[in-house]
């Protein structure tokens, strides 16, 4: 059986072009997490709705807990030999019928996650037009304009899409950090203070929010895998870029998120951020910076949305590309351009589905931010801390029968990383109508996500039975 793994690996003979370095892997990763819309849109929420200023804290642990689930993740990443991500590692682990669940769970999680945003995009868009021209757009146009142009991207080879990634994340970052620069070069509002960095400060107000939104800033940083099958040398890029992806992530947030609390004010911070979470970074940019740094924001508060999409739309095809190559899924989804080298018809098939979500949620007459982004981005994020506890799970039990690496990469560490997103899992659960807003969509939402697991492990069962050739490929 292993030999013909081996020969039927999505991995090997693909024909996808091998192109991808350690930084390329890192500008998509880091992109999809979106820096510039966590300073501008989830930082403030944290601010106002979790533990105030102990929203630096929150970071730094969801980080830590990253790094530990790294650790097992990249000790196991040469034993799996296609771009499936989590759900190659779940089969690996825990078998082909809960490795299918993972899949088709994924699928959903980032599904949700992409319409989530789209909707953010097309309203960040149309704030943008309206403030240089005075035109109004309805934002479901330029949302689909958006999709438009990704699908494009998508459809052509991976590496046009790192550069513009590079060139749309170098500036956001950027104008991040000149924001957080002059907030501490001046001082910040009543002096800098390492307060928000203590225990106190991270114990105060609602410090299970508070984690349950610093996990949602670091969605995408597991999908270094997904591009092992373009990677130069995925046994090693893979591992370097996650790490170097967290721990990025981690900093920029963490740091950002003090600069902001230091620039608004110790005694006011958590106050002001809950009165106008959403003019929060701009109203900093113009009274730290300048009003064309305020201008500057929103402008590149798009293309953060837009780099995020486009980073999600690569993950979601790849994952199908890779359910085709292993005849998981119609073999035609795991076809490659012959020009472009990339997975063409799977991306096709993503740019399709992402449609027709978000036209449903523009028919619906739903709010883009208040209730595309915040409904759509609270069930991802519960689908993402399920698959990373599912993961971890399939970590610690893939090195228990295999010990075929030390005890600190095998077990410590991802039995640490399992704990820890295991009660992370279990607050969001017992929240989970609070981060909604509304209990009645949360069970909704819930339901979909169960659902998808359930029809993983159901086709799993379907393929084994019917099609065991196809089944046997995938053990």
């Amino acid at each position: 059986m292993t030999q013909q793994r081996e020969v039927q690996s999505p991995e090997v003979g693909t024909g996808l072009n091998r192109t991808l370095g350690v930084p390329q892997i890192v500008f998509m990763v880091v992109a999809f997490a979106a820096p510039l819309t966590v300073f501008a849109g989830l930082i403030p929420l944290m601010l106002g709705t979790g533990n105030g200023i102990g929203t630096p804290v929150d970071f730094m642990i969801v980080g830590i807990v990253l790094v530990l689930f790294t650790v097992g993740y990249s000790a196991m990443t040469p034993e799996v030999r296609n771009a499936g991500a989590f759900y190659s590692y779940v089969q690996r682990g825990l078998g082909t019928a809960i490795g299918l669940g993972a899949a088709a769970l994924a699928l959903v999680t980032y599904a949700v996650l992409i319409v989530s945003v789209t909707g953010y995009l097309g309203a960040a868009a149309r704030n943008v037009l309206t403030t240089f021209t005075d035109v109004s757009v309805p934002w479901w146009i330029l949302s689909a304009a958006g999709l438009a142009a990704i699908g494009y991207l998508g459809y052509r080879n991976v590496e046009v899409s790192a550069r513009v990634l590079g060139v749309l994340l170098v500036a956001e970052i950027g104008v991040v950090a000149l924001v957080d620069l002059a907030i501490v070069l001046r001082g910040g509002a009543e002096g800098l203070s390492a307060q928000p960095l203590s225990w106190g400060a991270f114990t105060s107000g609602a410090t299970g929010t508070g984690i349950m939104f610093a996990v949602f800033g670091f969605v995408g940083f597991e999908a270094t895998a997904v591009f092992r099958s373009e990677a130069k040398d995925p046994d090693r890029t893979v591992p370097r870029a996650t790490y170097i992806a967290v721990i990025l992530i981690a900093v920029i947030y963490a740091f950002s998120s003090w600069a902001m609390i230091n620039g608004l004010g110790m005694s006011r911070a958590a106050e002001v951020a809950a009165a106008d979470p959403e003019g929060l970074a701009p109203a900093l940019a113009t009274r730290y910076v300048s009003q064309v740094a305020h201008d500057g924001v929103q402008v590149l508060l798009v293309t953060s949305f837009f780099a995020c999409i486009l980073t999600a739309h690569n993950v979601v095809a790849r994952y199908l590309f890779a359910l085709g190559r292993q005849d998981a899924l119609p073999r035609r989804l795991g076809h490659v351009h012959p020009a472009h080298g990339s997975p063409h018809v799977a991306s096709l098939v993503t740019s399709a589905v992402i449609s027709v979500l978000v036209a449903v949620t523009a028919i619906a007459g739903l709010d883009p931010v208040t209730q595309v982004y915040a409904w759509f981005g609270g069930a991802g994020t519960l689908g993402l801390i399920t698959l990373l506890a599912l993961t971890s799970a399939a970590i610690v039990v893939h090195f228990l029968r295999e010990r075929t690496t030390g005890l600190w990469r095998g077990t410590v560490a991802p039995v640490l990383a399992l704990a820890a997103l295991g009660a992370i899992l279990v607050l969001v659960v017992s929240n989970f109508g609070v981060l909604i807003g509304s209990g009645t969509l949360a069970d909704v939402f819930l339901a979909v996500l169960v659902a998808a697991f359930v029809a993983g492990l159901a086709w799993a069962l379907v393929l084994r039975r019917n099609r065991p050739d196809a089944y046997a490929t995938l053990e």
